[in-house]
């Protein structure tokens, strides 16, 4: 909890209601805005104070400051009668805080305003937070609440990804419909069918077999076409996907696209009809690769794109590629990376130690589980020990200085079976070069170098030792 207030000046900017914009032209810019955020939200959503003094102020755009400080003054009314000193003390602080910050600002913002004021409990003890800012969208929630925990229910909402695309999947055996938004999709519904199949056999017959196939496939079509307005048009007014995605391994996906029976509404937004060579689940996985131009902007398809170009380079052996913590680290100082490719949950830490004897500086990053052993707090050559003067997630300290280094930086899951892939195999973090770098080279390099000053060391000891003892 100690990088709540890091985290927040990073995401939202200061308390003066200026922070960035995200109607960004730079889409790369946007992600990385908005995962600093979730990271806000999820570190406030997470914290615990003592009592009821940790408050959340959510103020929708056109609300008034005036009203909304008669609401403070009230409610400090009100925590004047609590009995426990403690707490009554505690939350008179917390509201005068929030009285304070709202202060700052002559009217609501136009995508409204969130204050989130309290102590927070943490691991060297109780911390005063006090962060306000204006939400990366309009909120329509007016919020008060005093409570032992922060509530970001509503702001948490907006971090969903507006695009949603309907997926229908159909063939001989039934249908599927899901929906992707962002990098995660979601299987909605699916129904079987038993249709017969096309014989010779009948006689006199064979048109009656004829006739009731036909009928049973204009029956298929037609619950098809009144499931997808069940589940894409709930309200029985508004779609409520972006596109519609027809898949299919027989001609039925095409009759459902020009059948009176689908919706005019649903038709409008069909943006891709595919052929796919299977039904159910692994249909929907191949349509959503054959509809990739058409969904180019959902995070999803280009997550795997860019994996899959990691992958190929892997593949090649071009030497255009790195992964790991050191050879990523070493290729960022290089220049060379020009796609950085980073987990968003990457647990590693970065530590920023200071030499007790010398006042040197150096960083370590180091993995969760290394965190409590007290090796690294040690300087290998002098045996001194090392404070820490900083520490804060590396993927957070990457989301701030990647432009320092000349790279882009894709933040990925792990909810794609590329991105699962490169968590587990890759370690989470890697990327793709501008050129072609051998860093096994620099590392002996650097192991040539070492050698070579602990060499001159030894031998400036010795001269020392022989010119001492001739008494020079």
């Amino acid at each position: 909890m100690t990088s709540i207030s890091a985290v927040a000046a990073a995401a939202v900017g200061s308390g003066n209601g200026n922070n960035a914009n995200l109607d960004e032209n730079n889409d790369e810019d946007r992600a990385v805005r908005l995962f600093r955020i979730k990271k806000l939200l999820k570190g406030l959503e997470a914290a615990r104070g003592n009592g009821t003094s940790m408050i959340s102020l959510l103020i929708p755009p056109g609300d008034q400051i005036a009203k909304v400080g008669k609401l403070l003054a009230d409610e400090a009314g009100t925590a004047s009668n609590i009995k426990s000193r403690v707490n009554r003390l505690s939350v008179l602080s917390a509201i005068t805080s929030t009285q304070q910050r709202l202060k700052l600002y002559n009217r609501v913002p136009r995508n409204g305003l969130a204050i989130y004021c309290g102590n927070i409990v943490t691991e060297k003890g109780e911390k005063q937070v006090t962060i306000d800012f204006e939400p990366h969208k309009p909120i329509n929630t007016s919020l008060y609440y005093c409570d032992s925990r922060f509530h970001v229910e509503p702001l948490l909402g907006l971090l969903e990804d507006d695009e949603r695309f309907g997926f229908i999947i159909m063939d001989g055996n039934g249908a599927l419909y899901a929906v992707l938004a962002g990098n995660t999709r979601e299987i909605l519904h699916r129904f079987s069918v038993e249709l017969p199949k096309k014989h010779g056999r009948g006689g006199q017959s064979a048109l009656r077999f004829a006739r009731l196939r036909m009928e049973k496939r204009h029956n298929y079509l037609r619950r098809v076409a009144e499931e997808a307005v069940r589940l894409f048009i709930p309200n029985g007014d508004k779609v409520n996907v972006s596109g519609i995605v027809l898949g299919g391994s027989a001609d039925f996906k095409n009759e459902l696209a020009q059948s009176d029976l689908f919706d005019q509404r649903l038709q409008a937004k069909v943006i891709s009809v595919v052929d796919v060579s299977y039904g159910g689940e692994v249909g929907l996985n191949q349509a959503i690769e054959l509809a990739a131009d058409s969904l180019s902007n959902v995070k999803y398809v280009r997550e795997k794109r860019l994996l899959q170009e990691f992958y190929e380079q892997i593949a090649l052996d071009t030497g255009k590629y790195c992964y790991g913590m050191e050879d990523t680290l070493k290729a960022l100082e290089m220049g060379a990376m020009e796609k950085l490719i980073v987990w968003e949950n990457l647990p590693h830490e970065r530590l920023l130690l200071m030499h007790t004897q010398n006042g040197e500086e150096s960083v370590q990053v180091l993995p969760p589980e290394k965190l409590n052993q007290q090796s690294h707090l040690v300087d290998k050559k002098t045996g001194a020990e090392l404070e820490v003067k900083d520490s804060e997630p590396m993927v957070d300290w990457l989301a701030q200085n990647y432009k320092n280094f000349g790279a882009h930086l894709d933040l990925i899951t792990d909810k794609t079976a590329e991105g699962n892939q490169f968590v587990k195999g890759f370690g989470g973090i890697g990327g793709i070069l501008r050129y072609q770098v051998d860093l096994s080279l620099l590392e002996r390099d650097e192991e040539d170098d070492e050698a070579a000053e602990e060499e001159e060391e030894e031998d400036g000891g010795g001269a020392d030792a022989e010119d001492e003892d001739w008494g020079l």
